[in-house]
């Protein structure tokens, strides 16, 4: 498999060879778009038009000893295409400009110098409801709008979604994962124990888990939170769908609001943002409750971590919050 590199004419031939670049284009500088996570991805610049290149490994580009599918971003591109039959989506997403199915690498228009929301994590910190509210407008036309029972195709990314079940599920709670809870943040990995020898809240949690990789009806983003919402020149855009999936809606809305949650947004703006979502679209709120604590769990206590700048007694007091959500008590 080809295997790209920023260097410029490595990456100019291999364009070129993809008919992707015109012969007389050369490459004038790269850059990484964002804090991207999962993978190789880079903005290139020819003097004359900036575009991204994006190509999925067979590892997380950030945790190179996580494996993780290769052809995660042919499901991305899946997603793409699909929703490319609504004007409305298609409108808040990046164009594919080319797909090298064999490779795993896309081609996508660049947004421009946007920037996604991960600084709401830090401290004062607010996401301005308006934006927020095309956010949601956007996930409740998502879900409204493709079916299992009628969709051109149906997504079901197993492989990415075993990934993610490891994380959300299990990972967290291995007795010794390798994960030391303390170089993130001192005194997290006592309180930690105590979740990993809970075994009422691992019951619950494995059923959970069982609710996630079962097939469902509404086409989910599947990563949907502030790291997946760009802020542009043009307004609010939606990139990174590549854990997308025909799933249940509790599970996309349970991730947006524990991203809220943990970046201490106001519980008057949450609930006007589930208010919003719930006007337009079916939500059982017990069961997105139940996935609000699931992603709140995972977040605080596994490897995918975030730029948070909550203290412990906070981070202690949504852990608590989550575990009786989750076990009822």
């Amino acid at each position: 498999m080809t295997k790209l590199t920023r260097d410029k004419n490595y990456l100019e031939t291999y364009l070129k060879s993809q008919g992707w670049l015109e012969e007389n284009e050369t490459i004038k500088s790269t850059e990484v778009p964002g804090e991207g996570n999962m993978n190789f991805t880079l903005r290139l610049d020819t003097g004359e038009r900036t575009f991204i290149v994006k190509q999925s490994r067979d590892f997380v580009e950030k945790y190179p000893q996580v494996a993780a599918p290769a052809e995660r971003a042919l499901r991305e591109a899946e997603f793409y295409e699909l929703t490319s039959e609504k004007p409305g989506l298609k409108a808040m997403m990046p164009n594919i400009l080319g797909l090298d199915k064999e490779n795993n690498v896309m081609v996508m228009d660049d947004l421009g110098a946007g920037s996604d929301y991960t600084h709401v994590y830090k401290k004062g910190q607010t996401i301005p409801e308006d934006e927020l509210i095309e956010i949601m407008d956007f996930a409740a036309d998502l879900h409204n709008g493709f079916s299992a029972k009628t969709a051109s195709k149906v997504i079901h990314n197993l492989k990415m979604r075993e990934l993610n079940h490891e994380h959300m599920f299990v990972y967290p709670y291995l007795d010794d994962n390798g994960l030391n809870l303390d170089d993130i943040l001192p005194g997290l990995a006592e309180i930690g124990k105590m979740y990993k020898a809970d075994d009422e809240l691992k019951a619950e949690l494995e059923k959970m888990g069982k609710l996630y990789l079962a097939d469902g009806d509404k086409l989910l983003h599947g990563d949907y939170f502030l790291g997946s919402w760009l802020k542009t020149k043009d307004g609010v855009r939606i990139i990174d769908p590549e854990f997308c999936f025909f799933g249940p809606a509790e599970f996309e809305i349970g991730v947006t609001i524990a991203h809220l949650k943990m970046a201490d947004q106001s519980e008057e703006l949450i609930t006007k943002a589930l208010d919003h979502y719930s006007a337009k679209a079916k939500l059982d709120e017990e069961l997105r409750k139940k996935f609000t604590a699931t992603e709140i769990l995972r977040r605080i206590l596994g490897l995918a971590q975030l730029p948070l700048e909550i203290g412990l007694e906070k981070r202690k007091s949504l852990l608590e919050e989550s575990r009786n959500i989750l076990t009822g008590n």
